[in-house]
């Protein structure tokens, strides 16, 4: 199985100029590139780019997927719309992550230790991923830091955080498909993310607070503020929906601090660990149930071919001796197998008399045909009784 990477770039705030897409192309002559996307991918080859480089410079998201378990996003936001501090008390303890500051952006750069593959990352080509992912920058953007509540998760799996350590929000419920699709992306522990979202991110009040203070928000803003954020959308810019947003969900952040208390790392791990184990047992009774329903379905097609020999009477006897004849494994086999059904049907009669005598006259014609005795022995029957 050869080496397999794959590199992709998205562009959200400025697409790219034609400047832009030259520049790229001096980079790779085989990427492929639009005005928002830069994607290339590479059997035992190299991307020859810096990508951090291109984050800085051109690009809000990117994505590298290796087929040997390496894994890296990259999400780069406006300095202005994220608040540095509080994103740093969710990744103190997160290794492999890094929050950079770059000109007027940071840049969050995941990139953990290669994880074993396993059998869909061979067959895993890459793309897809982004395009799951990309939500995620909307949201923080927006205030939700689910994001980095599943990075610190990441931490509690290595066991960088100690039982005692209180998780940075109260929840990360109900999940949305982007936050899965990141947990899938960085194979973080399922269970331990079902523990976390059956807590959640916030209360029904809490958001109806929100939208209070949005409304007091408003009707506090001087016209000329108005003006203002009215030009700034009218001219597309991107974060000005943010920027509002930010401002007046400040107004109510003091009374939605304590809404929900966090859990414990130890809460959380025996939440994981009781899911865990509700999941083991419910796959075991699906396989239990499985199991039976397969038995069921062999005994009735057994019964229905039992009856079609019973059926058949003495006549069955010379196609297993025309079986035998033939001297081939297909005919050995079924002959084995029609042996076998007569000996049940026999035994359910309870008469095997005339069953015994007609396999010792068998027995006594084809015993020097060792494959065909072979055949006998692996359906269970170990010569005349």
């Amino acid at each position: 199985m050869s080496e397999y990477q794959y590199y992709e770039f998205q562009a959200i705030d400025r697409p790219l100029n034609d400047a832009d897409r030259q520049a790229l192309r001096d980079i790779s002559t085989r990427a492929r590139i639009t005005s928002t996307s830069f994607t290339n991918s590479y059997d035992w080859g190299d991307f020859k780019g810096e990508p951090a480089a291109l984050m800085e410079r051109w690009f809000d998201l990117h994505l590298y997927f290796a087929n040997w378990g390496t894994r890296r996003l990259m999400i780069r936001f406006p300095k202005r719309l994220v608040d540095r501090q509080r994103l740093d008390g969710f990744l103190g303890a997160v290794d492999g992550t890094e929050l950079r500051e770059s000109g007027e952006n940071l840049i969050l750069d995941i990139l953990p230790e290669a994880s074993e593959p396993d059998d869909d990352d061979w067959d895993d080509d890459g793309s897809g991923w982004l395009a799951a992912l990309t939500p995620l920058r909307a949201d923080v953007l927006r205030g939700d830091l689910r994001l980095f509540y599943l990075l610190w998760l990441m931490a509690v799996q290595a066991e960088a955080v100690g039982p005692e350590a209180v998780a940075p929000l109260p929840g990360i419920g109900p999940m949305n498909d982007a936050l899965e699709a990141f947990a899938q992306f960085f194979c973080i522990d399922a269970d331990l993310v079902a523990a976390a979202a059956e807590r959640p991110a916030e209360t029904a009040s809490d958001r109806a607070m929100a939208s209070d203070a949005v409304r007091r928000f408003a009707a506090a803003l001087p016209d000329s503020e108005k003006t203002m954020i009215l030009t700034r959308l009218i001219e597309g810019d991107p974060h000005m929906a943010s920027e509002l947003r930010q401002r007046a969900l400040s107004l109510s952040a003091a009374a939605t601090a304590t809404a929900n208390p966090a859990p414990t790392v130890a809460e959380l791990q025996a939440r994981a660990g009781a899911i865990r184990d509700m999941r083991k047992r419910e796959e075991e009774e699906r396989l239990a149930a499985e199991r039976k329903r397969k038995e069921a379905e062999e005994a009735r097609a057994r019964r229905t071919r039992l009856n079609a020999i019973i059926e058949r009477g003495d006549s069955i006897w010379p196609e297993i001796e025309f079986e035998i004849e033939r001297r081939k494994a297909p005919g050995y086999d079924r002959a084995a197998s029609l042996l076998m059904d007569l000996k049940t049907i026999a035994a359910e009669n309870g008469d095997t008399s005339d069953f015994t005598r007609r396999l010792h006259s068998i027995f006594e014609r084809h015993a020097q045909k060792g494959r065909f005795i072979e055949r006998l022995n692996a359906f269970g029957w170990s010569g005349p009784q």
